[in-house]
């Protein structure tokens, strides 16, 4: 597989004669023409996500259609469904429950290992901008929940540590709004629902807590909140209520915009997905029956008005949604 139709948004190369002046193959493989694309704020966006042990499939919304990903390498730590996902670059990285990192590439289509983080984790929070991914909390393989954090450079395949957070949590979600990096709930010791969330600020390097700013969104499960930033706005899915909130930043609280998509299942906020994509927010999950179910993916360009779904596709499924990620590239 090409990477998705990067072509497709960019001038044909000029011929000089019999010879052609630019390799275009060669910018695209190589992963210039994504460089190019940050440079200029173009992106187009692709959903990946994992509902069966060692394969990923990928839909992209514009066209509306299912994208080939091969199966990842077997190693038996992934050969169960815990596992953490996040997507930078033109990258998708997926994080076994010990030392291991397997990296995807839509330049080659396949699969190699990936560079491990400084301190090891899973459970933690992320969220990526262009070529960089940071990522924060979790707990390491002695079950210990870290207040850690790092930052990933898919350029150069490097980790770097960050400075810590003032809180340590596991099970926690993680966006970049505003141009800083938000991780918001979460648990901490003896199982603890943690309410605040806590600010990154990239300029000054520093870490600010942020009180009941997830307050009610880890729900009674302590599954990691399902929260997406569209246009530097941020929204939640609240499972237990099947609605999505807005988060009013000038007064620190949510607000219910309207509910989620009626067929949006979960085991009490695990094996649904809520994600950005592009302007549009979409929710992954469907219906379970004895013999089967159904992964549906909805749309819904996010506003003040309550929300309506676009149903823009689905197809047979037997287990939750283990995983999700979304490249921007």
């Amino acid at each position: 597989m090409a990477p998705p139709d990067a072509a497709l948004l960019l001038p044909p190369p000029v011929v000089e004669g019999s010879r052609t002046a630019v390799d275009f193959r060669s910018l695209v493989r190589g992963g210039e023409i994504y460089r190019l694309r940050r440079q200029n704020k173009i992106s187009e966006h692709w959903v990946y996500f994992s509902c069966n042990v060692l394969e990923w499939d990928a839909y992209d919304p514009y066209r509306r259609r299912w994208i080939s990903v091969p199966k990842m390498p077997h190693d038996q730590c992934f050969m169960c469904s815990d596992k953490e996902s996040l997507a930078v670059g033109t990258e998708l990285l997926v994080f076994g429950m010990t030392h291991l990192v397997f990296r995807y590439s839509i330049l080659t289509n396949s699969w190699t290992r990936g560079e491990v983080m400084n301190a090891p984790r899973c459970l933690f929070g992320s969220a990526s901008v262009g070529e960089k991914a940071y990522v924060a909390g979790g707990t390491d393989s002695f079950g210990r929940i870290l207040n850690s954090a790092e930052v990933y450079n898919s350029e150069t395949h490097t980790w770097a540590p960050l400075p810590s957070m003032n809180r340590a949590r596991k099970n926690c979600s993680g966006v970049f709004m505003d141009g800083k990096f938000y991780v918001l709930g979460g648990v901490t010791n003896n199982n603890k629902v943690l309410t605040c969330g806590e600010e990154y600020d990239i300029q000054s390097q520093t870490w600010k807590v942020i009180e009941d700013m997830s307050e009610g969104l880890n729900g009674v499960s302590g599954a990691p909140p399902l929260i997406a930033v569209v246009k530097d706005e941020l929204y939640a899915a609240n499972y237990s209520e099947k609605v999505v909130k807005k988060y009013d930043k000038k007064n620190n609280k949510w607000i219910t915009l309207g509910n989620l998509p009626e067929r949006s299942v979960s085991m009490n906020g695990w094996g649904l997905a809520f994600r950005a994509c592009g302007e549009r927010l979409i929710v992954i999950g469907g219906p379970r029956t004895p013999v089967g179910g159904t992964i549906e993916i909805n749309s819904w360009n996010p506003d003040d008005k309550q929300p309506e779904w676009d149903l823009i596709d689905r197809r047979p499924s037997g287990n939750f949604v283990y995983n999700c990620a979304v490249m921007g590239c």
